[in-house]
């Protein structure tokens, strides 16, 4: 955390959560003008049995916490902004083939970006949030980095490497050098309702029964187009309902009986087709991947060599990463890895520094 509290006004971006709650306590403590603020999406789960952030309770839980700390608090309505950067995107990426990640879009174009812009107008030095992760200026790399947490069961660098780099000298996470069970017991010390308050969901608009419900009443059961499953003989040998339903690696509820596991391991759009193999299909040597942010350090001329992590409870591993002419990189595994899936972030790592990420556009095997 900064050292320089005099006069700097924080605002702090409380979900409800005991995270962000345990922040708003820590920079007050630390002498800081601080302001909590909550976004609000107006998303509501009445049936589900797990907390969601920024929707009604999450308001209720926050707006609580900052009368506790005795610091004002403010809410926002992002639900225009929800909608736009991550619902749509959400849905138009299932509907193409493509597995999503809205957490990484959500601290893009939200956390980072829309709310981000608005406290600094309202005379905000800084922002703070839940995040388990670490800011630091780095004098080798000539200015602030993005740094793994201290726990890696709870680091979340993976989710904030499509921040702004200008961004990053006025953002504060407090909880990166902390365990949870420290968080739990600053909040019992800070006497904050949100002390033992269970763990949110982790796709705040996605109700329990999970995305394909979600997707049938946003779009339609009519949106989601049947179409072959095809081997890799490429043989016919049965009919999906939709490319929505199916993602990379998929075994299961595939309704072929084919005498043999078969997984998914492609699919294309324009020809509505889902492609399913062995085991041994879903291994590729690399992929490209575009909408690619370099965080930590300026494009590369060269190849450069890192540890990549393709999913977010993946193992990082190594592999050369090469910048292309259309901005988007080539990536080369060390060793052939299982389910490079379109859609989904690969994050790019020099030890604990998030150096840059992308989003995989196709795994490829030369």
């Amino acid at each position: 955390m900064k050292s320089d509290p005099v006069q700097k006004t924080v605002f702090v971006a409380m979900s409800g959560g005991v995270d962000s709650s345990v922040v708003a306590g820590l920079i007050k403590d630390a002498g800081y003008n601080t302001v909590g603020v909550t976004m609000c999406f107006n998303i509501t789960h009445p049936n589900s049995d797990r907390p969601s952030c920024c929707g009604i309770e999450g308001i209720a839980d926050a707006k609580r916490a900052a009368e506790i700390l005795g610091i004002p608090h403010y809410v926002f309505n992002f639900a225009a902004d929800i909608n736009d950067y991550i619902i749509d995107n959400f849905t138009n990426e299932y509907l193409s083939g493509r597995t999503p990640n809205p957490c990484v879009r959500c601290n893009q174009h939200l956390k980072f970006g829309t709310l981000y812009t608005k406290v600094k107008a309202m005379g905000a030095q800084y922002i703070a949030t839940g995040h388990y992760g670490k800011i630091e200026f780095d004098a080798g790399r000539g200015g602030h980095v993005l740094k793994k947490a201290l726990d890696p069961k709870k680091d979340q660098s993976y989710f904030l490497y499509s921040m702004k780099k200008e961004t990053l000298p006025s953002v504060l996470f407090p909880l990166g050098g902390m365990t949870k069970a420290e968080v739990r017991g600053l909040a019992h010390k800070f006497g904050l309702n949100t002390a033992d308050k269970p763990e949110s969901q982790d796709i705040c608009f996605v109700p329990k029964e999970g995305y394909k419900k979600f997707l049938e009443e946003r779009v339609g059961k009519e949106a989601m187009k049947p179409g072959p499953f095809v081997d890799e003989g490429g043989q016919v040998v049965g009919e999906h309902k939709g490319l929505a339903y199916y993602t990379v690696g998929q075994r299961d509820k595939l309704g072929l009986a084919l005498g043999h596991p078969v997984y998914v391991y492609k699919m294309d759009r324009q020809s509505n087709t889902v492609y399913v193999g062995n085991a041994s299909k879903l291994f590729s040597k690399g992929f490209i991947a575009g909408q690619v942010n370099w965080l930590s350090m300026e494009i590369p001329q060269t190849t450069l060599e890192v540890t990549a992590r393709i999913r977010y409870n993946s193992p990082e591993v190594k592999a050369n990463v090469t910048p292309l002419a259309d901005g988007r990189v080539r990536v080369e595994f060390a060793e052939p890895q299982k389910s490079a899936t379109p859609g989904q972030s690969a994050v790019f790592y020099d030890g604990d520094v998030v150096l840059a990420g992308a989003i995989i556009d196709e795994a490829v095997d030369n």
